[in-house]
């Protein structure tokens, strides 16, 4: 973002961490389980890929342990881009 001056803002969510509102704000209308970073350790040994969590358990797991948010997040208006896929990141600037 930086090499293309582009403005953001950014959320340290170690030490900023999304509540459950913002999480169901930001989930809105897309599917809850795209927001689970399934590379963490907790979403392994929790077994979250055989027993996926309703949006509820989801959102209340993601604004405990926000290490299960997948991330970066980008977002522009009401598009949002998550994990870093350079081409839909390119997309969305």
């Amino acid at each position: 973002m930086l090499e293309k001056k582009v403005e953001f803002v950014e959320r340290d969510l170690g030490k900023h961490p999304l509540n459950e509102a913002e999480l169901d704000a930001l989930i809105a209308d897309r599917p809850h389980l795209e927001f689970l970073n399934t590379r963490n350790e907790l979403y392994r040994s929790m077994n979250l890929k055989t027993h996926p969590p309703t949006r509820a358990q989801a959102i209340k797991l993601m604004a405990k342990e926000p290490n299960l948010i997948r991330r970066p997040i980008f977002r522009k208006g009401s598009k949002q881009v998550l994990g870093f896929d350079a081409a839909q990141v390119a997309a969305l600037l």
